[in-house]
């Protein structure tokens, strides 16, 4: 799956995940714009920059997710598009989740965030590069992050404003590949599985989790942040998918399959 050269847009909130996917794409020649808290962002830059010889530059483009301006957007996009010269792919990563609780418990300004940057700034984003992918008339690859949780079969409680909006997430793709493909434009996502740190099995108590884990996943584990989703994502941007679109790939180890399975346990 051939990567080298390629032009990311990557954005991020530091987490383990979309780090380590932004060192194998580095490690892969992809050139790469991080996006999102600058101060954070500079710190993962430098890090991947010392890991690794030989790799070019890694920018940062600042970016407040809880922004409610389509504008701010637009312009961090424009921004990270004059730097790279356009895009090949978009890989959208930055996930709140918030802590577990119970929906009628949440707050307004917690369910705001939540919204905001789950879903609004997912919109906008897409809008953005999409509409700078068109202009150039170059296509590409966009591919928003999402969890488990936004599919029927991925269920699991304390996170309903959340799994609201992955599940707007899994429909926008969809409903985004039908109208932007005549574009050479694909649109897909990644339904990832829950790891250890995850807020539910954080919830139930590290200790336990990884006890039943074993028992109840059919590759009795959880996910890997360091390697598991990084391949879906290498392939997504690579021209090996080139004709797959409004598709959501579950890398989860199975562990949406056994849900009902996994509440019994926990």
């Amino acid at each position: 799956m051939e990567t080298r050269g390629k032009r990311v847009l990557l954005t991020s909130n530091g987490d383990q995940i979309s780090q380590n996917i932004a060192f194998d794409l580095a490690r892969r020649g992809c050139r790469l714009v991080l996006m999102g808290d600058e101060s954070c962002l500079r710190s993962v830059a430098q890090k991947i920059a010392g890991s690794l010889e030989g790799s070019g530059q890694i920018e940062v483009v600042g970016l407040d997710m809880e922004d409610e301006r389509e504008g701010a957007f637009d312009e961090a996009v424009e921004k990270a598009c004059r730097i790279l010269r356009n895009f090949d792919a978009f890989v959208h990563c930055y996930i709140y989740e918030g802590k577990m609780q119970d929906h009628l418990q949440l707050g307004h300004d917690e369910f705001k965030k939540i919204v905001k940057i789950n879903f609004m700034a997912a919109w906008y984003l897409l809008t953005a590069v999409g509409r700078r992918m068109k202009d150039n008339k170059s296509g590409g690859s966009i591919i928003l992050l999402t969890s488990i949780i936004g599919a029927e079969r991925g269920l699991y409680q304390g996170a309903a404003a959340y799994a609201s909006c992955s599940a707007g997430i899994q429909q926008l793709i969809r409903v985004s590949a039908l109208e932007i493909g005549k574009y050479k434009i694909r649109v897909n996502a990644i339904a990832q599985g829950l790891h250890i740190e995850d807020e539910y099995p954080k919830s139930q108590g590290k200790e336990r989790a990884e006890k039943l884990v074993k028992e109840t996943v059919p590759l009795e584990r959880w996910l890997d942040v360091k390697s598991d989703v990084n391949s879906t994502v290498i392939y997504l941007i690579s021209d090996g998918s080139r004709y797959m679109t409004g598709t959501t790939i579950f890398v989860d180890g199975g562990q949406s399959l056994v849900r009902p399975r996994m509440r019994s346990y926990m």
